[in-house]
């Protein structure tokens, strides 16, 4: 470790201030690998594939196998066989496929000069990782590696390399096939997407087509693999876009420019392909074209014309996509549609679907179930269920009538031990209604003495967050040490409609920022926090927001926490502008206040912490702003070995080090 801050080690896991409202989570209780994750099923239902940890060395994954052909629920389900990584590499992801075939990812560490490949474009050795494919079986011994494309002729060591580093391969599945499948894989040659049919029993492979120019494939028919649209992107002029889709004409088999479904950068509509109806031969299109929220329409390519009215909509949420049968009896017809609410919601319009998820509904009360794999005679069916204060749990409904668990990811944690967490909305100071998730100490009542409270935005800052289970486990360490936590889905979230996604274009620590200050401000009104006993705490984007509240004057926050966030806005909105579509579509909108020309003005205790293989937000992020206000006495730095920026990128060494910092600042140097 570069850095470690007053020497913090796990030994400081369980110290730190007493919990204002009952037991508080315990740090190793959040930085541990989770005890189960990612599980799948195969397609013939025989087959369970997950991650779990390594039982030899809790700090690491290892691939896991469950048996379950002829599993009648008289008995609990048991691991089959379990597989660690190594000392170079370890499994993060597995996928059940069928044919007895399993797809598993490992990554591992990396230092070496990339000349400007991927993100971060730092000179010099770059600290990150890479990532590795394989295939196996269900037994999971051996390991094979066919989605590397090879060594192209005129290839270079630096470019083989940053396709390792840069790109992965993904698996269309053909569920009417019972053995093949379609393999996307960047070309080493080209730089563009290969698909190819593999065999998964023989190993055969055969080219099918690949990418080429400005054309980009978009929807295969998962009955066949026949691509059924296209993308692409044309320069109109003025560093704008013009995003065009193309479908194929079954008469001429060309593919046909389809106006209507044409979108701009500048104004950044939603037109996105969801599916094919076979009966009509018209498609589904996710669009805000014609509302605030992204509502599901029919469209029909031979007329170049939606359906006059949607077939779904929410007056409050976007819709994210359409459920289609993939079981050979009703194959395509559809099942129901998806939709963004407090967490990723459906609809069934089908009955026996329908009945199915409202039975476990009624089961997992308070919880969101999903279905994540089922047979074809829905004999087995796959699902979990979480929620704000249940972990991510696994479990089998077998011939729809009994419900056997397979494990979950945070057994150790105790749900009645946790603070609730609820959707709730605020109005901005210019009067646009802000989303939020709240999360309150265990047992706290309104009208209770305010409790000391977090701001807590996300990254992105083209995203969101969901109600469920918050998988880095910030909002329950903070809320069983008595905080009230407030998550802002602030003006440039996405999936909460157009109008508030767009109103943050160009107002980074502006007014984006002024939604977190008006949170605060809400939070203190209703009697959430306390004047004055307010911190702000983001990671990513969300540690951009925690940089730009500690120069800005006059705000709500006593002090801030920036996890690898973005302070010089200057050079990460030059970076995003080396590519002229990301210029064109998402660099325009990174504009605003920049801390790094701020500095002088910071006006109260900031922690920054931050990993030193994180590509995406390079280090210099963190180290450059310390150095300007060090002299200050205000700045504390963590920098955390060996930790990238996303989650899978995080050791529990890191998750230690960075919650116990975390919990020692906001008591000794906030002293919220």
């Amino acid at each position: 470790m570069l850095s470690r801050w007053l020497g913090l080690s796990a030994s400081l896991a369980l110290l730190g201030s007493a919990p204002a409202f009952g037991q508080a989570l315990n740090i190793e209780d959040v930085a541990r690998i989770p005890a189960v994750s990612g599980v799948s099923m195969s397609a013939e239902g025989d087959t369970l594939i997950g991650i779990v940890a390594d039982p030899r060395n809790p700090d690491a994954r290892a691939l896991a196998t469950w048996n379950i052909a002829g599993v009648d629920g008289t008995k609990p389900l048991a691991v089959t066989s379990i597989t660690p990584g190594n000392n170079k590499m370890g499994f993060i992801q597995a996928s059940a496929l069928k044919a007895g075939k399993v797809i598993a990812i490992a990554s591992q560490a990396w230092t070496g000069n990339l000349n400007g490949c991927g993100e971060g474009k730092v000179t010099g050795a770059t600290k990150t990782y890479l990532y590795k494919f394989y295939l196996t079986d269900n037994s999971i011994q051996k390991f094979d590696d066919p989605f590397s494309s090879g060594r192209a002729v005129g290839v270079s060591d630096e470019t083989q390399r940053c396709l390792e580093i840069g790109s992965s391969p993904g698996i269309v599945d053909l569920p009417l096939d019972p053995e093949n499948v379609i393999l996307v894989q960047t070309d080493a040659a080209t730089l563009q997407a290969r698909y190819s049919k593999v065999n998964l029993k023989t190993g055969k492979t055969e080219f099918l087509f690949r990418e080429s120019g400005s054309s980009g494939i978009g929807l295969l028919d998962p009955r066949d693999g026949t691509i059924r649209t296209r993308s692409k992107v044309e320069p109109v002029g003025n560093n704008e876009y013009e995003f065009q889709t193309l479908i194929l004409n079954p008469d001429t088999k060309d593919f046909d420019l389809e106006a209507p479904l044409t979108v701009d950068s500048k104004d950044r509509r939603t037109v996105d392909i969801a599916g094919y109806d076979e009966s009509t031969g018209k498609y589904y299109v996710l669009t805000d074209k014609f509302a605030d929220k992204v509502e599901v329409y029919l469209y029909d390519s031979k007329t170049d014309s939606f359906d006059k009215e949607p077939l779904f909509k929410h007056a409050d949420f976007d819709a994210s996509g359409v459920v289609l049968s993939r079981r050979a009896s009703n194959f395509g017809q559809l099942l129901g549609f998806r939709y963004l609410a407090g967490d990723s919601e459906t609809y069934w319009i089908d009955p026996e679907m329908k009945s199915i998820q409202d039975g476990l509904n009624a089961t997992f009360k308070g919880q969101t179930v999903t279905l994540v794999d089922m047979t074809q005679d829905l004999s087995k069916i796959l699902f979990s269920a979480e929620g704000p204060r249940n972990a991510p749990s696994y479990y089998l409904l077998l011939n729809k009538s009994k419900v056997l668990g397979i494990g979950g990811e945070r057994p150790t944690v105790k749900p009645a031990s946790l603070g609730d967490r609820t959707l709730v909305y605020y109005e901005a100071r210019d009067g646009l209604k802000i989303p939020g998730f709240l999360t309150l100490p265990p047992n706290f009542k309104k009208g209770d003495p305010a409790p000391p409270a977090i701001v807590l935005p996300h990254g992105g800052p083209w995203a969101r967050d969901f109600v469920g289970w918050d998988s880095t486990g910030w909002t329950q360490f903070l809320a069983t040490r008595g905080y009230a936590v407030l998550q802002p889905q602030y003006r440039g979230s996405t999936g909460w409609g157009h109008t508030l996604w767009t109103a943050g274009d160009a107002e980074w620590g502006q007014k984006m920022q002024d939604d977190k200050d008006d949170g605060a401000e809400w939070m203190i009104r209703e009697g959430y926090a306390a004047r004055g006993r307010v911190a702000i705490f983001g990671y990513s984007y969300g540690g951009f927001a925690a940089f730009a509240a500690a120069v800005r004057p006059n705000g709500p926050f006593k002090c801030a926490i920036a996890g690898a966030g973005v302070s010089n806005l200057t050079r990460i909105g030059n970076n995003w502008g080396e590519s002229r579509l990301q210029r064109g579509f998402q660099g325009r909108t990174v504009k605003g206040m920049d801390p790094m020309q701020n500095t002088d003005k910071l006006a109260m205790p900031i922690l920054i912490y931050h990993g030193d293989r994180d590509v995406r937000v390079p280090l210099f992020h963190a180290t450059d702003f310390h150095n300007a206000v060090k002299g200050t006495g205000k700045s504390k730095l963590v920098v955390l070995k060996d930790m990238g920026h996303q989650l899978d990128k995080w050791t529990p060494e890191n998750h230690r080090d960075s919650l116990a910092a975390i919990e020692t600042f906001l008591k000794n140097d906030c002293q919220l």
